[in-house]
C-alpha cells in the first residue's frame, strides 16, 4: 500500500488501498501502471489529470468531475460511477479501440453522449438511465448488462455484442446495428419500433 502525497506530480507502478479523496481536487497528476483498490472519490474533481493502464477495483466514483482528466487503457471493477459526466474527459481524436472498460460496475445516470468509443467494453454492468445517444460504440461489448431506462438514438452500435444484457430499446429506425448480436428472448423488444404487436 501507497499512501497519496499530494505534492508528487507522477506516480508508477504504486497501489493505492483505501484512499477517501471525497470532494477534493486532483490537479495535473499523472498515474501509469496503478492501482486503486477500495477507495473513495465520490464527488472528487480530476483536472487534467493522466490514467495510463491503471486498475480501479471496488472504487466509488460516484459523481466525480473528470475535467479534462485523460485515460488510457483504465479498467474499472466493481466500481460504482453513479452520475459520471464521461464527455468532460479528454478524448484523442483517433482511437482504434476504447481507452476505458467497465467489468462489474454500476453506472447509473452517467453520459457518454456523442463520445466516439470503438470496441468499448461494459461486461455484467447496471446501466440504469444512461445516456448513450449520438455516440460510437462500434464492436462493442454489453453482454450481461442491464440497460433499464438508458437512452439509445443515432447511436453506431454495429458489431456490438448484447449478449445476455437486458431491458433495452433500441429503435431499428434511428441506431446502427448491422451485425449486433441479440439474445433471441430480449431481441423481442427490438420489434416495439416496428409497430409490431406479438401475439402468443
Amino acid at each position: 500500500m501507497h499512501t497519496f502525497d499530494d505534492q508528487q506530480a507522477e506516480f508508477i507502478s504504486k497501489k493505492f488501498t483505501g484512499l477517501a479523496l471525497v470532494g477534493e481536487e486532483l490537479s495535473a497528476k499523472e498515474f501509469d501502471d496503478c492501482t486503486f483498490e477500495a477507495c473513495d472519490f465520490t464527488e472528487a474533481t480530476l483536472k487534467n489529470c493522466k490514467f495510463t493502464d491503471c486498475h480501479f477495483i471496488n472504487c466509488n466514483l460516484s459523481l466525480v468531475k473528470l475535467n479534462y482528466s485523460q485515460f488510457r487503457e483504465v479498467v474499472f471493477e466493481k466500481c460504482k460511477l453513479i452520475g459520471v459526466d464521461w464527455t468532460n474527459a479528454y478524448w484523442p481524436g483517433l482511437m482504434l479501440t476504447a481507452p476505458i472498460k467497465f467489468i462489474q460496475c454500476l453506472l447509473n445516470n452517467s453520459s457518454f453522449f456523442k463520445l466516439t468509443l470503438p470496441g468499448f467494453v461494459m461486461e455484467e454492468c447496471k446501466a440504469h438511465g444512461v445516456d448513450f445517444r449520438e455516440a460510437d460504440f462500434c464492436q462493442g461489448n454489453f453482454t450481461f448488462t442491464d440497460f433499464t431506462h438508458s437512452m439509445f438514438g443515432n447511436t453506431n452500435l454495429n458489431e456490438a455484442n448484447f449478449t445476455d444484457a437486458t431491458h433495452y430499446y433500441i429503435d431499428v429506425y434511428q441506431n446502427q446495428i448491422k451485425n449486433a448480436k441479440f439474445c433471441r428472448l430480449e431481441a423481442v423488444s427490438l420489434l416495439e419500433s416496428l409497430g409490431i404487436e406479438l401475439v402468443d
